[in-house]
């Protein structure tokens, strides 16, 4: 038996509310009555007025405005547009997000906001040239893990890396790897895995957009017997390089304080040197990536010690320096 468009009158008068109103943007009752008739489905005013007392009463936040006619609109959403634009901004930023799942994603949370909202959503829209992941399964990739976290069991999966001739070279030959998970973090715009190695008493990472042919084993984790602290280890890295961690002593410039918060948090202990530098010693992965990072900052960041991370830095110095001298040499030759 064919069901009546009288009986989704209700809802479709919501769709409309939803869709075609916001605070600058009002709609009337005939007009809502016009739109309905779109729909196949008559309506009286009398029964609107009672529908929009039920949306009320259901908890949409129906106001009116009063001029000539009077003016209903939603005047509140579970989002207001500067949060969709925010979100909008997350999207369209990540590397994690492929261009595809961008587009899908923005194009969803448009549905959040009128038609008229969507458009200046629309306009903030920049994703076709942004640096982007290439690997589709990543959702998946995802949600398998947190599945594989929340049932507290391994996961085994194929990790690569890309060629110069943008090829996947897996590692180990292609053998599976065999893991306990424990977080999932985003930095440096990607999503990464962290794993514990019981072998090593230490945790490790892997790029997740990096993985594939995800499984969830059948052995349970085994998990560090100390709470692991997500954001100590994420300070510790540097983008996610690894390194071997040590507690490295640097002197910098007082102008740098707030770079120094902003990379290792408030509570990094700090002791003043003199009126113009600070001295802190913080926990860090030490990679080349962290000996360059202090080396963007010249003559403001000295590494005091370990004796063996001054040796590594001059070490980086002392190459790099004598590769541009070679090179000066043979572009003067």
């Amino acid at each position: 038996m064919k069901m009546s468009n009288q009986k989704l009158k209700l809802l479709y008068l919501l769709k409309i509310l939803l869709e075609q109103t916001d605070d600058e943007h009002t709609i009337t009752v005939p007009q809502m009555i016009q739109e309905l008739s779109k729909y196949g489905i008559s309506a009286e005013r009398k029964s609107v007025y009672d529908d929009l007392e039920y949306l009320k009463l259901f908890g949409i936040d129906i106001c009116t405005r009063k001029s000539k006619t009077t003016d209903y609109f939603v005047a509140s959403r579970d989002f207001e547009l500067p949060e969709l634009k925010l979100l909008v901004d997350s999207v369209q930023s990540s590397k994690f997000i492929t261009h595809k799942k961008s587009f899908e994603l923005i194009g969803k949370i448009e549905t959040l906001t009128s038609k008229h909202n969507a458009k200046k959503l629309q306009r903030q829209v920049f994703v076709t040239n942004r640096v982007k992941t290439f690997n589709e399964q990543i959702y998946y990739n995802v949600d398998k893990i947190h599945e594989a976290i929340a049932e507290n069991k391994q996961i085994t999966f194929k990790y690569f890396d890309i060629d110069i001739n943008k090829k996947r070279i897996y590692r180990k030959n292609g053998e599976l790897y065999t893991e306990s998970p424990v977080s999932l973090t985003w930095d440096d715009e990607n999503y990464y895995l962290i794993t514990y190695k019981e072998k090593y008493n230490s945790c490790t990472h892997y790029r997740v957009d990096k993985m594939e042919h995800i499984e969830i084993s059948d052995i349970e984790r085994i998990l560090p017997e100390k709470p692991f602290d997500l954001s100590e280890y994420a300070k510790t890295m540097f983008q996610m390089y690894n390194g071997k961690e040590l507690e490295v002593t640097v002197k910098f410039a007082n102008e740098l304080i707030g770079v120094v918060y902003d990379r290792f948090g408030m509570n990094v202990p700090i002791v003043k040197c003199d009126s113009e530098h600070f001295i802190c010693k913080v926990k860090v992965a030490v990679s080349p990536h962290f000996l360059a990072w202090i080396i963007t900052f010249g003559n403001k960041a000295h590494i005091l010690g370990p004796d063996q991370v001054v040796e590594q830095l001059r070490d980086l110095l002392e190459k790099a320096n004598a590769y541009y001298a070679d090179n000066a040499q043979s572009s003067e030759a």
